[in-house]
C-alpha cells in the first residue's frame, strides 16, 4: 500500500502528514458505509440535517485558529487569506443549513388529480478536491450534498491531506457514523471513487477533469467539473487606472497566482503605458514572505510548480517578451519566487493560451474593444472575464460578448460569492454550476409524480 506524504511548501523538509493511501477495497468499503448511513440521513428529514450542519458551524468556529494554522502550514496560504477561507467555510455551512428546508419540488395543474415533482438525494457524492482552497472547496461541495440528504466521500489532493482529515474529524462530531469520510490517495484512489459513487464533483486541472467527465458519462452518473481558468481582464480607456491596477495586481499575484480565477491575461485598449506603469508599481509593491507573516505572496505549492513559472518566463523572454518584473528571489528555503509580469508577447504566445498555475501574467495593448474581446475569448478556457470601465453601455456589452461563465465589471477576476452559481464555459467547466441553489439541485434527482383518485 502506498503512502501519501504532504509537506510544507515554505519548509519542504517538514512533513505535515504521512498516511496510507486508500486502495480500491478501502474506497469501496467507505462508499458502502456512506450509502448505508445516507439512507437514514435522508429519511431523517430537513430539521435533522439542518441541525447537524448548524452544529458543524460551531465546531468549525471553535477550531478556526487550528484550521487557519493548518492551511498556512500545509499549502502555504498567507495567514490573512487562510483565516478568510475558514470564515468563508463557516458562512457556507450556515447557508446550506437553511437550504435543507427549501422546497423539494413544484405542483402543476391537472384535471381531477395531482401532478407534482419531488427531489431525492442521489446517494453518495464523490468529491475530488484541490489543494489551493483545501477547506472552502470541500465545504462548498459537501454542504449542499449533505443538506440534500447524501452521504459524502472526499478524495483530496495529496498536498492538502491534513486539512481534509481535519474536516472529517470535525464532521465526525456532528454527523452519523460513516456518512462523511476522507479517502487519501492519488489517481488510483480517485479512479476507485469514480467507479463506486452516485454523483461526482471535481475541481482541478482540465486534463484530469475531462478524463473524469468522460468516465462519469460512461457510467451514467452526473458530474460537475471545474477546471482551468486563464481568466482575462480588459481595461478600457475610461477606466479608473489606479483602481484597476491595484485590483489586477492582487488578483493576478495574490496567493502566488494559485487560483483558477487569478488574472492571467490583461488587455489594455489604447495606449497601455499609463496602466502598465501603475501595474508594475502595484506588483513590485507586493510582499513575498513566510505565509505565517501574512504577506501578499507565500511560496508556490511545489518545486515543480516553481520551475514551471521560471521556465515559462524564460521561454517568453526568449520569444521576444519583456520581463517587467524578475522572478528570482534570494530565498534559500521554500518554493518562493517573485511575481512575474510580461508584455511584448505575440498574440499566439503560450502565456495567452496555456495556464501556468503560479504568479505569472501577460499584458498586451490592443487597438479596440473588439480586439480585446476577441483576444479574451480566443482560448479554450472561459471561467472569468473582468472589464474595467466607467461606461454602463460598455459594461453591458461585456456581459453580452464575453464567453465566460462569470463576468465582472470594475471587480477583480478572483473572489466568488457562495450564494451565486459558480463555474466556467468551454474547457473551464463541465456540467452543472457549483454553489448557490444550483448546488443542491445537482446533488438531487427530480421525479415527476401523478396521482389520480
Amino acid at each position: 500500500m502506498s503512502t501519501i506524504v504532504s509537506t510544507s511548501p515554505q519548509r519542504p523538509a517538514e512533513i505535515v502528514v504521512a498516511t496510507a493511501a486508500a486502495d480500491r477495497a478501502a474506497v469501496e468499503a467507505t462508499v458502502a458505509r456512506a450509502r448505508a448511513a445516507g439512507r437514514d440521513w435522508e429519511d431523517a428529514g430537513p430539521a435533522v440535517r439542518s441541525a447537524a450542519l448548524t452544529a458543524a458551524v460551531a465546531e468549525f468556529e471553535q477550531d478556526a485558529g487550528h484550521l487557519t494554522d493548518l492551511i498556512v502550514r500545509e499549502v502555504g496560504k498567507p495567514r490573512q487569506e487562510a483565516a478568510a477561507e475558514v470564515a468563508r467555510a463557516v458562512a457556507i455551512l450556515r447557508y446550506y443549513a437553511q437550504q435543507a428546508y427549501d422546497p423539494a419540488g413544484e405542483n402543476y395543474p391537472t384535471a381531477g388529480g395531482l401532478a407534482f415533482t419531488t427531489r431525492r438525494a442521489r446517494g453518495v457524492a464523490g468529491l475530488v478536491t484541490p489543494w489551493n482552497f483545501p477547506l472552502a472547496i470541500p465545504v462548498w461541495k459537501l454542504a449542499p450534498a449533505l443538506a440534500a440528504g447524501n452521504g459524502v466521500v472526499i478524495k483530496p489532493a495529496p498536498e492538502a491531506t491534513a486539512v481534509a482529515q481535519r474536516i472529517a474529524t470535525l464532521f465526525d462530531r456532528v454527523l452519523p457514523a460513516g456518512l462523511l469520510a476522507v479517502t487519501p490517495g492519488g489517481a488510483e484512489t480517485g479512479s476507485a471513487l469514480l467507479d463506486t459513487v452516485d454523483v461526482v464533483s471535481f475541481t482541478g486541472s482540465t486534463t484530469v477533469g475531462r478524463i473524469i467527465s468522460v468516465a462519469a458519462a460512461q457510467r451514467g452518473i452526473p458530474v460537475q467539473a471545474e477546471m482551468g481558468g486563464l481568466s482575462a481582464t480588459i481595461v478600457l480607456p475610461d477606466a479608473d487606472l489606479d483602481r484597476a491596477a491595484q485590483d489586477v495586481a492582487r488578483a493576478a499575484m495574490g496567493y502566488a497566482g494559485q487560483k483558477c480565477t487569478a488574472t492571467k491575461r490583461i488587455f489594455v485598449v489604447g495606449d497601455p503605458g499609463p496602466f502598465t506603469d501603475r501595474l508594475v508599481a502595484a506588483v513590485t509593491g507586493l510582499r513575498v514572505d513566510d505565509p505565517a507573516e501574512s504577506p501578499d505572496l507565500g511560496p508556490v505549492i511545489t518545486e515543480g510548480a516553481r520551475e514551471q513559472v521560471f521556465t515559462a518566463a524564460a521561454q517568453a523572454e526568449a520569444a521576444g517578451g519583456r520581463l517587467l518584473t524578475k522572478p528570482h528571489t534570494e530565498a534559500t528555503d521554500g518554493w518562493y519566487l517573485n511575481p512575474v509580469l510580461l508584455d511584448g508577447l505575440s498574440p499566439d504566445a503560450p502565456l495567452f493560451h496555456e495556464e501556468v498555475f503560479g504568479p505569472i501574467t501577460a499584458l498586451a495593448g490592443v487597438a479596440s474593444a473588439d480586439e480585446a474581446f476577441a483576444r479574451a475569448n480566443g482560448t479554450q478556457f472561459g471561467l472569468v472575464t473582468s472589464v474595467y470601465t466607467a461606461d454602463l453601455g460598455a459594461a453591458l456589452t461585456a456581459v453580452r460578448r464575453s464567453e465566460s461563465g462569470m463576468v465582472k465589471v470594475n471587480l477583480p477576476t478572483n473572489g466568488v460569492d457562495f450564494h451565486l452559481p459558480f463555474g466556467g464555459e468551454k474547457h473551464s467547466g463541465y456540467g452543472e454550476k457549483e454553489q448557490g441553489k444550483a448546488a443542491v439541485r445537482f446533488y438531487t434527482r427530480e421525479r415527476t409524480v401523478q396521482v389520480q383518485a
